[in-house]
């Protein structure tokens, strides 16, 4: 995935994204605009209480309900690990002193949007569920195969990437034993 150019300058800023154009050379010599919006970065947790999985059952005003797994917009300053840390304790309300970053995504060639995906394993439900004024979140733990086959919900909200990892994991025998062990690591 490539970054947005040094060069590119910013035409629009938005609240969550922002649009940068450059001109950009061609094979032939000549020039063309090209753009590329920028996301603030996120993070998501796969939470793991024993053998089960955090899942999420959300909505938010003009939305449909869906599921999803904790995360959200990473502030600016923030650091993707206390990021995940805050998102996991205000949605679910665990929290975790094992927490490792499994995968990072940035996006495809128009899109840059880096996403920090990480596993918190032996959660425990420590803190105290702080909704922001346009969430209503239900928690429940979920098996692992359950959490691959939410994949299926159209509605399911995760990282594109993400989403990739675990239909690969739906498809292939040896990707499915793979990440669970990456999850669950010592089970």
């Amino acid at each position: 995935m490539s970054a947005i150019p040094p060069q590119a300058k910013k035409v629009f800023s938005g609240v969550i994204f922002d649009v940068y154009q450059w001109e950009q050379e061609m094979f032939d010599g000549s020039t063309a605009t090209y753009e590329m919006v920028s996301r603030q970065p996120s993070t998501e947790a796969i939470i793991t209480v024993g053998d089960k999985i955090v899942m999420l059952d959300q909505e938010q005003p003009n939305r449909a309900p869906y599921p999803c797994i904790p995360g959200g917009r990473i502030e600016p300053g923030e650091q993707p690990l206390n990021a995940i840390k805050r998102e996991m304790a205000e949605e679910s309300g665990y929290t975790s002193d094992d927490i490792e970053l499994l995968y990072h995504f940035t996006g495809n060639s128009k899109l840059y949007f880096p996403e920090y995906i990480y596993v918190a394993r032996n959660g425990h439900n420590g803190a105290t569920q702080s909704l922001d004024s346009g969430e209503k979140i239900s928690i429940k733990l979920v098996t692992f195969d359950e959490l691959l086959q939410t994949t299926r919900n159209p509605l399911f909200a995760a990282s594109w990437g993400l989403k990739q990892v675990f239909v690969e994991a739906l498809l292939d025998e040896e990707k499915y034993q793979e990440l669970k062990k990456k999850i669950f690591k010592n089970r």
